[in-house]
């Protein structure tokens, strides 16, 4: 995260008498009415907090409404290329993406340790002001808990997300089709080898920076362009490789991919290779899978390679006619593997 991204934005509780979080600000009283008006009602602006109801009440555009939630614990709470806060936005909003949804409006739920810096907490509630904006997202309803010393880890974040879904496809693992062809937007494991060079204080020639980023705006262009999706999945824990066994297992085709066609760059091979890790199997949260036919896949790629963002687009496989819904992958040398998920997280508390 940029060292001056927050210069003259000072966190408008006085520090002098509230360096950091008491127990009593979720104590229900004074100290919290000030904590969630100075904080997050002033960081989260907009019609529907004003209110000051207990929910947000909304219209929206459509009958076909998509609805997801998800909690963040990430360690280190600020990582290279994002923070927790920009993490729970991206997040949310990329859960609802993948479904084929705009996302609208979601809510924040913050569980805080007693003791954490006030001043850290003003900038990752400015970090998902900017995350929300990027989005086209508003922040409009939330709760807050604090929690003893000891027993919180600094900052924990859960948030829900609410999207429309204005078109008729059904993008889902069960809409996957043989002959579908997989593009993955970008090169991948950046966001969990992020995580791991912070947590661990590990040093490279490079920084590597996580990959953290909202995939509404590619998602809507493609939709725009009427572009026949039949599938999407953000490429979160497990990474790659849980990604496509899921939808292997679901759809019950097989799915091919090959090495050598696996974007990643240089510093995140050298980092699994030092580590010991599978750059598939590493997390990223900016990353997606997209399955589409074989006669859509040019017209994808010159979508996803006109924004700046992806220019690492790439077909990293397709869909077999054959019913055994399993993942392999073709290695550098030639040889066919089967891919399958680890049986537990190869790196905790990355997102």
């Amino acid at each position: 995260m940029s060292e001056n991204k927050y210069t003259g934005l000072n966190c408008p509780i006085p520090i002098t008498e509230y360096p950091r979080i008491l127990l009593a600000h979720g104590g229900g009283g004074r100290l919290m009415h000030q904590l969630i008006d100075k904080i997050f009602a002033t960081a989260f602006a907009n019609p529907h907090l004003e209110t000051a109801h207990d929910g947000a009440v909304f219209d929206t555009e459509s009958k076909k409404t998509a609805f997801t939630t998800d909690s963040y614990v990430v360690d280190p709470l600020f990582f290279p290329g994002g923070d927790i806060g920009k993490l729970a936005v991206d997040g949310t909003v990329n859960d609802l993406a993948m479904c084929g949804a705009r996302p609208l409006y979601l809510s924040a739920g913050f569980i805080i340790e007693e003791g954490f810096a006030m001043d850290d907490l003003w900038k990752i509630a400015l970090s998902m002001r900017d995350a929300a904006d990027e989005a086209e997202v508003s922040i409009v309803t939330g709760d807050t808990k604090v929690v003893d010393k000891g027993r919180g880890h600094g900052v924990f974040i859960n948030t829900a997300g609410v999207g429309v879904i204005n078109h008729d496809r059904n993008i889902s693992p069960s809409s996957v089709q043989p002959g579908d062809i997989i593009i993955v937007n970008g090169d991948i494991g950046r966001h969990g080898m992020a995580i791991m060079a912070k947590r661990e204080n590990l040093s490279f020639e490079t920084t590597i920076e996580s990959d953290c980023a909202p995939l509404a705006a590619t998602v809507k262009n493609m939709l725009d362009a009427n572009i026949e999706i039949h599938c999407l999945r953000d490429l979160t824990r497990g990474g790659l490789a849980a990604s496509l066994v899921e939808i292997a297992s679901t759809s019950g085709f097989k799915i091919e991919i090959e090495e050598k066609n696996i974007p990643a760059c240089d510093e995140v091979r050298g980092a699994c290779e030092i580590l010991g890790f599978d750059p598939i199997y590493v997390a990223n949260e900016g990353r997606m899978v997209i399955f589409v036919p074989e006669k859509e896949a040019d017209r994808t790629m010159s979508i996803l390679r006109e924004s700046s963002s992806w220019p690492d687009a790439t077909v990293i496989g397709r869909v077999i006619d054959n019913r055994t819904g399993i993942v392999t992958m073709k290695s550098l040398i030639g040889a066919e593997r089967i891919i399958d998920m680890l049986s537990g997280e190869q790196l905790p508390r990355i997102c």
